[in-house]
């Protein structure tokens, strides 16, 4: 299984820890990171979701290789019309389910990227507040 859910569970409760002490004096709920725990949430979701049409574009070739149209239930045209979503949501329930560890790596990525942006944004306030 992926550690994706044990990586987040740690920063959520490290941005909840944090909420709670920061109560008088910023009142943010936010990590260190300045982060929140629904953002920690949402950003390891999109990475699994990431994730999950990723190994979806994977598999289609192999189900294109495919002919079920000679078999006693081949779907004819319908099969051919649906199985892009079939093999989609097959990549989903993979990733959703711990995935090949894509999702790790996109989700400390989404993590950086954010963090940087924040850090970014308060340098801004910053300037503009001391010019």
């Amino acid at each position: 299984m992926s550690t994706i859910g044990s990586v987040s569970a740690a920063q959520v409760a490290a941005a909840q820890s944090a909420a709670t002490q920061n109560t008088t004096s910023q009142n943010t709920g936010s990590s260190q990171s300045g982060l929140s725990a629904k953002m920690l949430e949402k950003i390891r979701q999109s990475a699994v979701d990431f994730e999950g049409v990723t190994i979806g574009e994977m598999l289609q070739p192999m189900f294109d290789t495919i002919d079920t149209s000679s078999g006693l239930f081949g779907g004819g045209a319908a099969e051919a019309q649906f199985r892009s979503m079939q093999v989609l949501e097959l990549g989903k329930q993979i990733a959703n389910n711990g995935g090949i560890g894509l999702a790790d790596s996109v989700y400390r990525q989404m993590l950086s990227m954010q963090e940087t942006a924040q850090q970014e944004k308060t340098q801004q306030k910053k300037a503009d507040h001391d010019a």
